[in-house]
């Protein structure tokens, strides 16, 4: 398999496996009464609204967890081409992701979710909802960098 190719399917695997702790934050923000509706099912239900898509809560729930591990996979695809052939310690790597999850927060959270009117911007939205994403991102990153840190070992 070519370098490219091969650093855009590491990092989706490590993507996609580093929104399973990002999850469990959320998970952890919503029993705490921080979180109100999770924003990736308010981005399906509201683009399956927009889209006159009508489905049942069992497939609505479906499609959530396949666009928020789809995403995942996604923007570890990105970071694994942005970082294909660098050599770093683990914490460097670690370090590397958390920023790169923050950067993702930031592009979604202030840029395309508000800019499509799925969710208001982080200032306007319900007060425990955004710090808790922010933590989600950050520990996103961090299993991210970690997980890439041991490719080619």
């Amino acid at each position: 398999m070519n370098g490219t190719l091969h650093s855009a399917l590491d990092g989706a695997l490590a993507g996609a496996a580093s929104t399973l702790p990002m999850s469990a934050v959320m998970a952890a923000a919503d029993s705490a009464g921080l979180m109100g509706e999770h924003p990736p099912e308010v981005i399906v239900e509201k683009g399956m609204r927009r889209s006159g898509v009508h489905a049942d809560e069992g497939t609505t729930d479906s499609l959530t967890l396949v666009a928020h591990f789809g995403f995942g996979a996604g923007a570890g695809a990105l970071f694994g081409l942005l970082n294909r052939g660098v050599r770093h310690r683990t914490s460097a790597w670690v370090a590397q992701g958390i920023a790169y999850g923050l950067i993702v927060y930031a592009v979604s959270y202030k840029g395309w979710i508000p800019s499509l009117h799925i969710l208001p911007q982080p200032e306007h939205d319900r007060p425990g909802r955004q710090p808790s994403m922010i933590a989600a991102h950050v520990v996103f990153g961090a299993a991210l960098g970690a997980l890439l840190s041991r490719r080619g070992r």
